[in-house]
């Protein structure tokens, strides 16, 4: 194992299942992160199992994607298939953080989630994990209705790991309803001198960082311009790159009221190098302006990326990259 970027060659890949997965019991947790746009609990789609069609079909565009992963020689790992999730086992990339040699299961914001790291023990044998207690007090009901408040206090470190992205000795944090500032700062200490961890505050209060921002390779930023509107809103260290801002994306739609992502989905891309990625089939103006970078698309379909509340990005995590 070893990944310090989403850019250099892709070897060895967990993609997820959206077999078993379901829509949470709407505890504070839930209610704060998830769904803190939702004015009303009658706009939350019932718990229980999402509808037979979307997973039958989702893990149809799964295998599309890992036939595609294994014809580019990257070798595939799935979740165990024996795990019953009280969420999901879809989008791994919330779940596990990977940078260099060393892999961490998040202390992730959704009490229904704490579980989801067992889908992959057998896979990742000696990742760490931190353990928090998701007790009341970390969640801010007043954000509900409100996207100027965000979902969590800083009572304790707590974060997805798609909050995360990584650029070799670069690492950054988008805090939002699923991670505080504090989590950062766990994670830094985690990270140690290894790499510099480096805030994202005040671009996107919803959840992942994975529908704002890509590193397509080197030196070369996807920026999804609704959040994003100046470089100055970002990092020093990412102003020095220079920066493609994503088309307005085709809007895939979602099914009945599972809505669980925004339509920015084509940022949600997955980089099997530095001159070819995986992008939504419908994303043609994005592939337009990637060819003209020297980036070749793959188009591939994911039609319940909304819905599940991931595409490309989400649903996989990568395990090791080439060393660059």
């Amino acid at each position: 194992m070893y990944s310090t970027n989403e850019y250099s060659r892709l070897r060895k890949i967990i993609v997820g299942d959206a077999t078993g997965s379901k829509v949470p019991n709407i505890d504070i947790s839930a209610r704060c992160v998830n769904y803190s746009d939702k004015l009303t609990e009658a706009e939350i789609p019932n718990a229980g199992p999402y509808p037979t069609q979307v997973i039958d079909e989702a893990n149809e565009d799964i295998a599309i994607l890992i036939d595609f992963l294994e014809k580019q020689n990257v070798s595939v790992y799935r979740p165990d298939s024996d795990f019953e999730p009280a969420y999901s086992k879809f989008c791994p990339r919330d779940t596990i953080f990977v940078h260099g040699k060393n892999s961490l299961f998040a202390p992730m914001a959704i009490r229904s989630r704490q579980q989801e790291c067992e889908a992959y023990k057998k896979i990742l044998v000696d990742t760490k994990q931190m353990k928090i207690n998701r007790n009341d007090p970390l969640y801010n009901e007043s954000c509900v209705g409100n996207k100027n408040i965000l979902a969590l206090h800083e009572n304790e470190p707590c974060f997805d790991a798609a909050n995360i992205l990584k650029d070799n000795n670069h690492v950054y944090y988008l805090v939002s309803n699923s991670g505080n500032a504090t989590g950062a700062d766990a994670l830094q200490n985690i990270l140690g001198q290894t790499a510099k961890v480096e805030k994202i505050e005040g671009v996107y209060s919803y959840m992942h960082l994975d529908s704002t921002l890509a590193f397509l390779r080197e030196g070369l930023l996807l920026v999804n311009p609704s959040r994003v509107k100046d470089k100055s809103q970002l990092p020093s260290s990412l102003q020095k790159h220079d920066i493609i801002y994503a088309p307005e994306p085709v809007d895939i739609g979602y099914y009945e009221n599972y809505c669980n992502s925004s339509v920015w989905i084509n940022v949600n891309l997955l980089s099997i190098d530095e001159k070819l990625v995986v992008l939504e089939e419908n994303q043609h103006n994005l592939r337009k302006i990637l060819e003209q970078q020297g980036i070749e698309c793959a188009m591939l379909p994911m039609r319940h990326a909304r819905t599940l509340g991931g595409c490309f990005h989400c649903v996989t995590l990568d395990l090791e990259r080439d060393n660059v």
